[in-house]
């Protein structure tokens, strides 16, 4: 009888100890799920698809605030280091959608990268994806502050430079006006009154053209151009005032060149570099232009022998309305424009534009510009 017991007794506490055994296995197994879904969380349904479409950035964010997921954009605006948030204004933004459940929509100026001061305008949004995901999206709004910036700058330039042949304009017809028995005085004043016009119109005309340039990505009709007809044309519209300050504009050999681009435009660019260098230029010195082609590079290079551009100025002399030598340049009648669509026209031409210059020495510009090696491309918006 006592046997029967003990076996009973052996039975029961066998099934207390398998069934003990059992519930730890299945808790131990709901925990290493758990634990594996907070360290490699599932990404909800459908999300995968929607960042790898969008062209801005997007990432979702798990609960320890972990990137699990990110489009193309967002890493490579820079956005996402060792899938962790590279910055600290995100992050912030990150806890307070969790923490109130709210979303959020903020504009933002963060760093481009951890070297040098190049920033980025970014507009963010976060919300809940879910009870436990954060999404984040981000649209790089850079540009678009860099392009009102300058268009604000444009107009303030302008503004400024209109000031002064609008007011000498006034000035001197009011002048005409207290001055008409004196006709010596008349026709001082007109004369004066006639140099104030002429330079307000080339303004008006340089701005009118800058504002086609910036507005013009590429060539609508590229024509096949030889680059020496080009040089020489530039050069021609120049030599009136070069004779008249006895310079010699010297030109080298023929490069028998050919390029495909905008006539008018190539000339105008070549024009405006010997015009610089012929006003900045002392009497009876020598401006050298000349074209040369090397490796399927056009270069087209014009060198003086002026007052010279200081360094600290050589990287700015390519801005609108930026002048040098202020005095000079407004003796000689200078809007500031000229080397500014000189790189215009260069740029849709699929070029660059260089300077070395030291002070006292002169200066030499250098464009260059792709050699036309197969047939012109076609027309934008033309049919095959």
């Amino acid at each position: 009888m006592e046997s029967t017991w003990l076996v009973l007794l052996s039975l029961a506490l066998g099934l207390t100890v398998g069934a003990g055994f059992v519930t730890l296995l299945y808790v131990a197994e709901r925990h290493g799920k758990r634990a594996a879904e907070v360290v490699n969380p599932a990404v909800p349904d459908g999300i995968d698809q929607v960042l790898d479409a969008l062209e801005s950035a997007g990432l979702v964010l798990d609960p320890s605030n972990n990137v699990i997921k990110s489009s193309p954009g967002a890493l490579n605006m820079g956005l996402v280091v060792n899938q962790q948030l590279a910055h600290p204004e995100l992050l912030d933004l990150a806890r307070g959608v969790r923490r109130t459940g709210e979303a959020v929509s903020e504009e933002l100026v963060l760093s481009r990268g951890p070297f040098g001061d190049a920033s980025m305008h970014l507009r963010v949004r976060l919300a809940r994806l879910g009870s436990r995901y954060v999404l984040l999206l981000a649209e790089d709004r850079t540009e678009a502050f860099r392009l009102d910036e300058v268009r604000r700058d444009f107009v303030a330039n302008i503004s400024h430079e209109l000031k002064t042949p609008i007011a000498a304009v006034g000035l001197l017809a009011e002048a005409l006006g207290h001055a008409a028995d004196e006709p010596v005085q008349v026709r001082r004043f007109a004369d004066r009154l006639t140099t104030e016009a002429g330079r307000l119109a080339r303004l008006t005309q340089e701005i009118i053209e800058l504002s086609r340039l910036q507005a013009q990505d590429a060539l609508r009709e590229p024509e096949l151009l030889d680059i020496d007809d080009i040089v020489a044309a530039g050069i021609d519209q120049n030599r009136v005032v070069a004779d008249a300050d006895r310079i010699t504009i010297a030109l080298g050999k023929k490069s028998r060149a050919k390029v495909y681009g905008d006539e008018r435009l190539l000339v105008m660019a070549v024009h405006n570099l010997v015009a610089n260098a012929v006003h900045y230029s002392a009497p009876g010195s020598r401006v050298g232009v000349g074209a040369r082609v090397s490796e399927g590079v056009i270069q087209v290079t014009v060198t003086d022998q002026g007052v010279g551009i200081p360094e600290s100025d050589l990287d700015r002399i390519f801005e609108r309305f930026f002048r040098v030598d202020q005095a000079r340049s407004r003796n000689t009648g200078g809007t500031g424009l000229g080397l500014a669509i000189v790189k215009h026209v260069v740029q849709i031409h699929g070029g660059d534009i260089r300077v070395w210059s030291q002070p006292g020495h002169g200066s030499t510009f250098t464009i260059r510009l792709p050699e036309a090696t197969h047939p012109a491309p076609a027309a934008t918006g033309d049919t095959p």
